[in-house]
């Protein structure tokens, strides 16, 4: 009976203690996890002051703030659970060849493990955050535009690339899988997953291409098989476009270098080409004095450059004018503001010189007999 009291009194207040820990560490991981993480984040923001002078430190705290605290929890939780044997050393089951038993603490050890290993990633996806953001501030300031170009596509080759590193150390910590095997095992079968993603690498292997080649920077306007639009990024697998109603297009490397690609920047001037239609009732030399007034328009507007006017043919319904000119400043706002000027003068020209617009019309004429 006193050896059941003592072992009663011994367990009980093993258990009590135990769980006492328990419930304080708790507190303190969740009371202070906050201070604790900002602490951590302006200390480890001093290995990048000298890289980044001229980025406040909360633009860091507040990239790793989020990260840091989940680690000090899982960290907190993980430390005040393993002060507990009950109910850790409970076997949930038993592995038929070793007859070695699985206990509720073997399950928790794993999955704390995997949630602190993915908390530390996501503390160095952040920091590969910062540092873009960094680059991107001070490619911003140069006049190279390559630059502003290099740093998105870096951060998201970076980040790719860290993300499979912590896919094979989870597999290798956590699941005890042997990653120099598995690797192996992929290059057995690199045949099958190249042919499953093709397009991708065929996408990727195009965004180097364009960083190589250099057909474009950001910034520049580009057209590709009939689609215009401002390079925004250049990513991973695609390249963002915005078009001139500001609609964001997305289109794939291998399609960039693979399409007929037109730098619209790298040109001088936009060229500007088309008809219009005046009646026939306008006499010859009224025809001549129209283009003769067009030509000299466009040859004396300070933004534009070789315009001309011919009379190009005998339409349906009226006599077709070409009208050809090129504008010398490329910003599109510009450009249209140029265009629109122009057809208003064209419209005063054709009125001045006794003539109309034409339209399709249809004549009816009658042969009337006398009664």
């Amino acid at each position: 009976m006193m050896d059941y009291q003592f072992f009663e009194q011994v367990f009980w207040g093993n258990t009590v203690k135990q769980y006492c820990i328990f419930v304080i560490v708790i507190l303190l991981g969740l009371l202070f996890k906050r201070l604790v993480s900002r602490l951590f984040s302006l200390a480890l923001f001093k290995i990048f002051s000298k890289f980044a002078e001229e980025v406040k430190g909360e633009t860091f705290v507040a990239l790793l703030v989020k990260p840091i605290e989940s680690f000090i929890t899982f960290c907190t939780i993980y430390l005040a659970v393993n002060n507990l044997n009950h109910p850790l050393n409970l076997v949930l089951w038993h592995r038929s060849k070793t007859k070695i038993g699985v206990t509720i603490g073997d399950c928790l050890d794993k999955i704390f493990l995997f949630l602190i290993i993915l908390s530390i990633f996501w503390i160095i996806l952040r920091i590969i955050d910062f540092i873009a953001f960094v680059l991107k501030q001070k490619a911003s300031i140069t006049n190279n535009r390559a630059d502003d170009q290099l740093v998105p596509f870096l951060k998201e080759l970076t980040k790719t690339l860290i993300c499979f590193l912590g896919f094979f150390v989870l597999l290798g910590f956590v699941f005890e899988i042997n990653v120099l095997t598995l690797i192996t095992g992929l290059g057995i079968g690199g045949i099958a997953i190249a042919l499953a993603a093709k397009e991708s690498l065929e996408n990727l292997i195009g965004s180097f291409t364009i960083f190589l080649d250099k057909p474009f920077t950001v910034g520049d306007v580009v057209k590709v098989d009939g689609i215009e639009g401002t390079i925004e990024k250049v990513g991973f697998r695609s390249t963002w476009l915005i078009s001139p109603d500001k609609t964001t297009i997305v289109i794939p490397n291998r399609a960039m270098i693979d399409g007929v690609l037109e730098n619209v920047t790298l040109r001088n001037y936009r060229r500007v080409n088309f008809f219009i239609g005046i009646v026939y009732e306008t006499a010859a030399e009224d025809i001549r004095q129209i283009l003769s007034a067009i030509a000299d328009f466009l040859n004396a507007h300070p933004d534009t450059k070789d315009g001309y006017a011919t009379f190009d043919n005998f339409g349906d319904s009226a006599l077709n004018i070409q009208v050809v000119y090129l504008v010398i400043n490329m910003e599109h706002s510009k450009y249209v503001k140029v265009k629109e000027e122009i057809n208003f003068k064209l419209m005063e020209i054709v009125k001045e010189y006794r003539s109309d617009f034409a339209y399709p019309t249809q004549r009816s004429i009658t042969d009337k007999t006398a009664e």
